[in-house]
C-alpha cells in the first residue's frame, strides 16, 4: 500500500500510549500483518510504501537494502541556494539530545545528499510566510535519520519550519516544508516497476 502521510503523523507507533497513532497503527486495523519498510519523520509529509504481508515485507526490504527504490523530496529552504550540489557530511545521533542528529567527522556515519534548485514555483502563502526561499529537489543517496534536515542546515540553508535544526526560521512556515513527492519501486509480487507522485501543500500548482 502506498500512502500520502500528512505532516504531524508518526510513521510507526511510539513507545508511549499517547504516541500510538501512526500510519502503521491505522493500517493495522485492516491489515494485521502490515509492516513499515521505511519511515518518514513525523514532521515530514509525503509518500510511504507499506508492506501488507510477510512476503511483501521481505521483498521490499531487499529493494531498500539494494538501493533500487528511488525517492525524491521537495523542500523549501531559507535563502538562495546554489543550482546544484552534493553534501557528504557524516552524521550520528546526538546522544544527549535525542532524537537530534549532529555532524561528526570522527564517529559519524557516511551520509550523502544531492540537491537541485527548482526555479519556477509558487508558495502557498497560508503556510509559508516568506519569499526569501528556494525550492530544492533532494535525492538522499544514504538514508540517515534527519539526513536532509541536518545537511541543509549545515550548508546554511535550513528547511523552513524546521523546529529541530532551523530554529531561526520556525516563524516563516507553519510546518516543516519537506515532502516526499516521488517514490519508485518494483511491485513485490509482479515485479512491475511502479512510480507514485504527490504534490506538497506548501506549494501552489501553476
Amino acid at each position: 500500500m502506498v500512502v500520502n502521510k500528512p505532516s504531524g503523523l508518526l510513521s510507526v507507533p511510539g513507545r508511549l500510549e499517547c504516541h500510538y497513532d501512526s500510519v502503521i497503527s491505522r493500517i493495522r486495523t485492516l491489515h494485521r500483518d502490515c509492516a513499515a519498510v521505511h519511515r518518514l519523520d513525523m514532521d515530514t509529509s509525503g509518500l510511504m510504501v507499506v508492506a501488507l504481508n510477510k512476503e511483501a515485507t521481505s521483498n521490499l526490504c531487499r529493494q531498500f537494502e539494494a538501493k533500487t527504490v528511488l525517492k525524491l523530496y521537495y523542500a523549501l529552504v531559507e535563502g538562495l541556494i546554489d543550482e546544484r550540489g552534493d553534501v557528504t557530511l557524516p552524521i550520528r545521533c546526538d546522544l544527549e539530545r535525542r532524537p537530534l542528529q549532529i555532524v561528526d567527522f570522527e564517529q559519524g556515519k557516511p551520509s550523502h545528499t544531492i540537491y537541485r534548485r527548482v526555479d519556477n514555483f509558487s508558495i502557498n502563502e497560508q503556510i509559508v510566510c516568506t519569499k526569501n526561499c528556494s525550492l530544492v529537489e533532494l535525492t538522499p543517496i544514504t538514508g540517515r535519520s534527519h539526513q536532509l534536515r541536518v545537511h541543509l542546515n549545515e550548508i546554511s540553508h535550513p528547511i523552513l519550519g524546521d523546529r529541530f535544526y532551523g530554529k531561526t526560521n520556525t516563524d516563516k512556515a507553519s510546518r516543516l516544508c519537506l515532502h516526499a513527492f516521488s517514490l519508485e519501486f518494483s511491485h513485490p509480487h509482479t515485479c512491475e516497476r511502479l512510480e507514485f507522485k504527490s504534490f506538497p501543500d506548501f506549494l501552489c500548482r501553476e
